[in-house]
């Protein structure tokens, strides 16, 4: 999250494995229903321009009908015959979104355009056109995705990629191009992937059209209104899943929502003070108080424990004036500090206590280490002579996982109704999984994984239960439960179904809510979502990809941040509904959820934007509490009646 960003890997012993079975991404990567709209995209403006069975929504370039060269074959658009022209959609669009499919032939050309004008003999003499060819055989150096003669991809700095990004699928393979048309940003991505973004009108915008072909017809690019064109080039091309979202001036889409909450966000204890944590460092800098964690103990139900990404755990009393709380473990000095370059997501991500903590005072976490960024899970001890106190000596390293990058780490841990520890996993880092790690079970990024505490193996400080999913798959890890993760964060138990829950955070186009089964695969990076990725080959998916049980696109929030079932009696209006949020909208949902059906039947809005939460926590009576980071500490908070 926060937002959310060779081969190798140490856990246990070392594995020397064969080489991997890749296949191209289309291979065998679900695809969506065509020419039909998800209840998300519906819910949150987005509009078919072509169903599948009627084109009554286009028109020939300055003609009233359609030509015949261009016919409906197999749910697809297709530009058969010679002479079909140039088409463009029957209304104008001003600011808007458009996704759309496209299959083009061997070494053929084709293009999008927007903004077209019908007062010249060409469309491209006023819209700007987005550039579909065949990469490989194509007879244009301007390639697939690209604005023509205007902007072509290029990866971010950070990222340390160079030349010229490619994320287009072979020709006679579907495409996927996102065209965002807003008066603040327009951005194109080709199957995920961001291209490049641009600002219409602006001073980098005009300079790029003055030295282009374009210059010479004065209306180029600046209607500021008009129609969607697709361009008959000559060649053989098919497009499907047309979809458009107006947009209003301010860029903001409506929100997916099926109804509304009166709720309002209120501090849960108002008066705690923090342990030895001051706003002030040393140094004299402002340091925020992040909490990653917050859960109790279901024999001690009157105690909290709070985790700080610092790497600070408090205990404290669960009552709404409670004032002290007890610095109850300090690992400071071990984990990846948060505020450093790079470490945004890094530092004390998970907390569990054991299910039978009261009785062996043992508890897990899951950090990142200072020294080479590694992920660590480690079990600890209470001190025998102080239950507010851990024995800071008795760590005991379970598990670790080198990291490549230091991003998507995951980090969250729980224990199961079934006595197991569950580890949330992210694919390593940067982006478009360049370790190919969501779909490869010989690696244990990008997964959930499912380990016995109690129970150590000869090689290893803990057990792989006998029914995990993969034990006896070929070259498998054992200790995956689940895969096809990119980051998730978070994932959390429903305390009264025993369902597995996770928020998984997107890279550019869309965010999903997945409910976790034994062996599913949730299809990163074959899927963003339930939307196709990418062009990289992968290894062969072990089991086929499971749709998420809601999605939201990135004009909705940006960083999903994975919740929790509402299961306290305080609320009535909440119970049973899995409460996330968006860190980077702000906005907080309460999903419902069918099991029988596996689908969502309702997304209502808890609160509209404005809260960043960075987690969820809950207590014994199954009361929801989030947090946010603050310099004054108070950074817990709970749901009230507006």
């Amino acid at each position: 999250m926060l937002q959310g960003f060779q081969n190798k890997f140490l856990v246990g012993v070392a594995l020397v494995l064969p080489a991997l079975t890749l296949s191209s991404p289309c291979d065998t990567v679900h695809a969506e229903t065509p020419n039909q709209l998800t209840r998300p995209e519906a819910l949150s403006g987005w509009e078919l321009l072509f169903d599948g069975k009627s084109a009554d929504k286009w028109r020939n370039y300055q003609q009233e009908g359609l030509s015949p060269g261009w016919k409906i074959e197999d749910g697809a658009l297709v530009r058969a015959k010679k002479g079909a022209g140039d088409i463009i959609t029957k209304e104008k669009f001003k600011w808007f979104e458009l996704s759309i499919e496209y299959k083009i032939s061997p070494g053929g050309n084709s293009g999008i355009m927007f903004h077209v004008t019908e007062d010249n003999p060409r469309p491209w003499h006023s819209g700007p056109e987005i550039q579909i060819q065949d990469n490989a055989h194509g007879h244009d150096p301007q390639l697939s995705g690209w604005l023509y003669q205007l902007y072509r991809p290029t990866a971010p700095a950070w990222t340390g990629e160079s030349g010229v990004l490619d994320a287009t699928r072979p020709a006679g393979e579907w495409n996927q191009v996102f065209l965002r048309i807003a008066p603040n940003q327009c951005e194109v991505s080709m199957n995920g992937n961001l291209y490049y973004r641009f600002k219409l009108g602006s001073k980098d915008w005009e300079e790029r059209v003055a030295k282009s072909k374009f210059a010479k017809f004065p209306g180029f690019g600046k209607a500021g209104e008009g129609h969607i064109c697709l361009q008959d080039h000559g060649d053989w091309v098919a497009f499907r899943n047309i979809k458009v979202r107006r947009l209003p001036e301010n860029g903001a889409p409506p929100q997916p929502i099926t109804g509304k909450l009166p709720m309002r966000a209120e501090l849960a204890f108002p008066d705690l003070k923090w342990d030895g944590w001051s706003p002030i460092d040393d140094g004299g800098n402002v340091q925020k108080l992040r909490l990653m964690e917050l859960t109790s103990d279901q024999q001690n139900p009157e105690r909290l424990f709070a985790v700080a990404q610092s790497g600070e755990i408090f205990v404290f009393e669960n009552r709404p004036d409670v004032t002290d709380s007890k610095l109850f473990l300090d690992l400071t000095d071990t984990v990846t500090q948060w505020n450093t370059r790079g470490a945004n997501e890094e530092g004390l991500l998970g907390f569990a206590l054991h299910p039978q903590f009261s009785e062996n005072g043992q508890f897990f976490v899951y950090y990142t280490h200072k020294d080479d960024h590694r992920s660590v899970v480690s079990r600890f001890r209470v001190s025998p002579d102080d239950p507010n106190r851990a024995d800071r000596g008795s760590e005991e390293v379970l598990l670790e996982v080198k990291q490549p990058y230091q991003n998507h780490n995951g980090g969250s841990i729980e224990f199961g109704p079934d006595g197991y520890l569950y580890i949330g996993l992210g694919d390593g880092g940067l982006r478009n999984d360049p370790l190919i790690a969501g779909q490869d079970v010989t690696q244990l990024l990008g997964k959930i994984l499912r380990i016995d505490v109690d129970a150590a193996a000869v090689d290893r400080k803990y057990g792989i239960p006998a029914d995990n999913p993969f034990v006896d798959v070929p070259r498998a890890r054992g200790e995956i439960y689940a895969l096809g993760l990119r980051n998730p964060w978070r994932i959390a138990f429903d305390s009264h179904s025993g369902r597995l829950w996770a928020g998984d955070v997107g890279q550019e186009l869309w965010e999903e809510v997945n409910v976790i089964t034994k062996g599913g695969n949730y299809g990163w990076s074959r899927r963003e979502g339930s939307h196709n990725f990418g062009n990289k080959p992968q290894p062969d998916p072990i089991t086929p990809p499971i749709d998420p049980v809601w999605e939201y696109d990135h004009g909705i929030g940006k960083s999903v941040t994975g919740g929790r079932v509402y299961r306290s009696q305080r609320l009535p209006e909440l119970q049973g509904k899995y409460i996330y949020a968006d860190y980077v909208s702000g906005a907080i949902w309460a999903l419902s959820y069918d099991p029988e059906t596996g689908m969502a039947t309702a997304n209502e809005q808890v609160i509209a934007s404005g809260i960043p939460v960075l987690a969820f926590g809950e207590d014994a009576d199954g009361e929801i509490y989030f947090m946010i980071d603050t310099a004054q500490g108070n950074g817990i908070y709970k749901f009230a009646r507006e």
